[in-house]
């Protein structure tokens, strides 16, 4: 059977085969690129846990004009457990620099697979929703780069139940909350775009997340508290604060889109 183009379901599962193989390669170099460039990668990943980060140097310079102290300096060592776990984390950490690196072009090929099957007006919506989406993502992954995680380490990584106890934290604790909270956070920055889509799609409206508002601030307290890597109260907050910020956000674009 052929479609309107004239071509197959196995031509179809060529172009799809093309596309993957395009992909993989793009995303096997950049990886390769990655690795090698070791220094500058954990350079900007390790960034967080310095008392140079620009976070803590905005909240210092805040402190000298407000005239009273934010944050303290302060400095924690991370070690490493295992014997391969160094190499494991930095082919790993080498592999997601290489899916943030390609994501346009995945996205691209992506798009450029499905597009001839939509509509011209179709495809002007779904580029304009891509191109958000994809936006609100990144967005999600630098606040939780420079804000939520900065100060989840800060705050944990200096807690202390006793002089005694000393805090040494692991390089593979360090990364998988990093990398958790930056997954999560870009996820949860899409609800602005969902919620446009609800909407002309005809299924929510602003009135419909105004009326459940209080059930949706337990929901994102609930699933915040599963989601997030640690279970203190001061990563519940910091985290949920910004999505019932992006809640608001969603009923406002919400009645505007309706």
């Amino acid at each position: 059977m052929k479609d309107s183009s004239g071509q197959t379901f196995w031509d179809h599962l060529d172009v799809l085969r093309g596309v993957l193989i395009r992909v993989l390669v793009v995303v096997l170099l950049l990886t390769i690129v990655a690795f090698i460039l070791k220094d500058e990668v954990f350079g900007i990943v390790l960034a967080p846990k310095s008392p140079d980060f620009v976070l803590y140097r905005w909240l210092s310079l805040l402190s000298e004009k407000l005239g009273f102290n934010v944050i303290d300096t302060f400095d924690v060592a991370l070690i490493n457990t295992g014997l391969a776990q160094q190499f494991m984390i930095h082919m790993k950490t080498a592999f997601c620099v290489a899916l943030i690196v390609a994501s346009p072009y995945i996205l691209h090929q992506l798009f450029g697979f499905v597009s001839p099957a939509l509509y011209a007006n179709e495809r002007k919506y779904s580029v304009r929703l891509l191109v958000g989406g994809y936006i609100m993502f990144l967005v999600g992954v630098l606040l939780s780069y420079f804000i939520i995680f900065p100060l989840t380490f800060r705050f944990l990584g200096t807690y202390q139940v006793s002089s005694e106890v000393t805090n040494l934290i692991s390089l593979e604790s360090y990364m998988s909350v990093l990398i958790m909270l930056c997954l999560f956070m870009g996820i949860m920055c899409e609800l602005p775009v969902l919620s446009y889509i609800a909407t002309k799609a005809g299924i929510i409206d602003s009135s419909f997340l105004k009326r459940y508002r209080r059930h949706a601030i337990l929901v994102i307290l609930v699933v915040c508290a599963i989601i997030t890597p640690t279970s203190d109260a001061f990563t519940l907050l910091i985290v949920s604060l910004p999505i019932w910020l992006l809640y608001e956000a969603s009923i406002l674009i919400s009645h505007k889109a309706k």
